[in-house]
């Protein structure tokens, strides 16, 4: 079966199928009712006939002793004959059906009168079959009265049905023309208002197909119609997205020649010194060692920041305990705890729920906690909680490293931007915020104050809040 995948056809057929249904159906129930209305106009005629015959009827004697006489000229007939393309036969019989006059080979009728009669007389109308022609034909009950009797006659009157099915032609005909007109003007002025209805998606279609390659701008389209403006901003929508990740792309990669450039280039010049001999070759190896770490880590670090746009644009996401994940990461991260000796304390609210996806909470947990353990000093307090609070998860991180300053705080969650040059690649508090972005929450980073100095810097609260979700929400 054929796909109809024109908005056109599709509206055309729509509007036509109908159209022609109503009218074919409209058609035959006209045809039906003047076939009637015509078939009730010559029934009266054959009624006329068979009254007209009556009239020249003569009785003698009473009731079943009445003796029917009938002088009967055919002339009186022809007034009733159509154009000569119709014939009348009769006959006239007592109620048992003895013949008084007229054609003997019409058989005698043996029907019954109908309960409901629309005319004024005892009459009857039926089709039937005489000398080999289709006839209708009408049968009255003639009550017959002179000064010398009473009695009943049966009055058969039988027309054969040429003018009839001439009419019916030319009814069909005309029917049949007039209802093809009409479906072809319906059709004509369809297609007009359906060409004018859809000028403007294909207007806006020409417009789009024009536009450079690369142009995402938002479609600007003014005066199309309010059922195109759902289709538009979507659109719209969708092109933004596409601009938006086009242009992480291209900060992406931008970024990463960028920043690799200097850690290749430094471990070239320490292989080649190596190879010089200017250095021992233990020197030179711890050396390549801590570079090529440092070469994986912003590596990783420039993957997971990408990761996080190609997460932003899959709304797929899970229920997540938040406390849950937290607790694995800092499991995870527990031996550089250990190795530091910090005074560790995990205080989670259970359970707290949220939508995101599990890498995110688990990248954003790493990074916070990550930095507030290289932050810390040794044996320094460092605490970590979960809670709800109104309708947001909170999840902070206390350390006491030297907090930061107003100007750099802001700047700290840049890429690249690290507090110093022996702190990292500058991307972890990137990642941070990006995944809290993703997940329509919110990050801050406050220092803390000693409570007796407050100028006096003691620690750093990384706070993060994100949407609690609950079961009925």
């Amino acid at each position: 079966m054929t796909r109809i995948s024109s908005l056109r056809a599709r509206l055309l057929l729509g509007i036509l199928a109908p159209i022609a249904v109503f009218i074919v159906i409209n058609s035959v129930s006209l045809y039906r009712q003047s076939l009637a209305a015509a078939t009730t106009a010559y029934d009266r005629t054959l009624l006329a006939s068979a009254k007209t015959i009556g009239e020249q009827l003569d009785v003698e004697g009473f009731d079943e002793k009445a003796q029917l006489r009938a002088i009967v000229p055919y002339s009186a007939l022809e007034a009733f004959e159509a154009d000569n393309r119709s014939r009348l036969f009769y006959r006239v019989s007592s109620l048992d059906g003895e013949m008084i006059s007229g054609f003997a080979e019409l058989p005698f009728w043996r029907g019954r009168l109908p309960d409901r009669n629309a005319y004024a007389a005892l009459v009857d109308f039926y089709d039937a079959q005489f000398r080999n022609q289709p006839v209708r034909v009408a049968v009255l009950l003639q009550p017959v009265a002179s000064a010398r009797g009473r009695g009943m006659a049966v009055v058969q009157v039988a027309e054969t049905l040429e003018l009839r099915e001439t009419l019916v032609r030319k009814l069909l005909v005309d029917m049949l023309w007039r209802q093809l007109l009409l479906m072809g003007v319906i059709a004509l002025v369809t297609v007009f208002v359906v060409q004018r209805a859809t000028r403007p998606v294909r207007e806006l279609g020409e417009a789009i197909g024009k536009r450079p390659a690369d142009d995402l701008s938002p479609i600007d389209a003014p005066d199309a119609p309010r059922e195109l403006r759902p289709l538009i901003d979507a659109t719209t929508e969708v092109m933004g997205r596409l601009q938006r990740l086009l242009d992480h792309q291209k900060r992406f990669v931008r970024d990463s020649a960028h920043q690799l450039r200097t850690p290749l280039a430094v471990l070239k010049a320490q292989v080649q010194s190596a190879r010089r001999g200017d250095v021992a070759p233990e020197q030179a190896f711890s050396e390549i060692s801590q570079t090529v770490e440092r070469a994986t880590a912003l590596a990783n670090q420039m993957l997971s920041l990408a990761k996080v746009e190609q997460l932003r644009q899959q709304p797929e996401s899970v229920t997540l305990d938040l406390g849950e994940v937290v607790r694995n990461i800092a499991l995870d991260l527990s031996p550089l705890v250990a190795d530091k000796a910090l005074d560790f304390e995990l205080a989670i609210d259970e359970p707290v729920a949220v939508r995101a996806h599990q890498w995110m909470l688990q990248e954003l947990t790493r990074n916070l906690l990550h930095n507030a353990i290289k932050l810390s000093p040794v044996g320094a307090a460092l605490s970590i909680s979960v809670r709800a609070e109104g309708d947001d998860a909170v999840l902070t991180v206390r350390d006491c490293g030297p907090g930061i300053s107003p100007d750099l705080r802001q700047r700290l969650f840049a890429p690249f931007s690290a507090g110093s040059r022996s702190s990292g690649s500058g991307l972890g508090l990137a990642i941070c915020r990006e995944i809290v972005l993703a997940l329509n929450g919110r990050i801050s980073l406050d220092n803390r104050n000693a409570p007796d100095n407050a100028a006096r810097v003691i620690g750093l609260d990384a706070i993060v809040h994100l949407p609690l979700w609950r079961h009925n929400s």
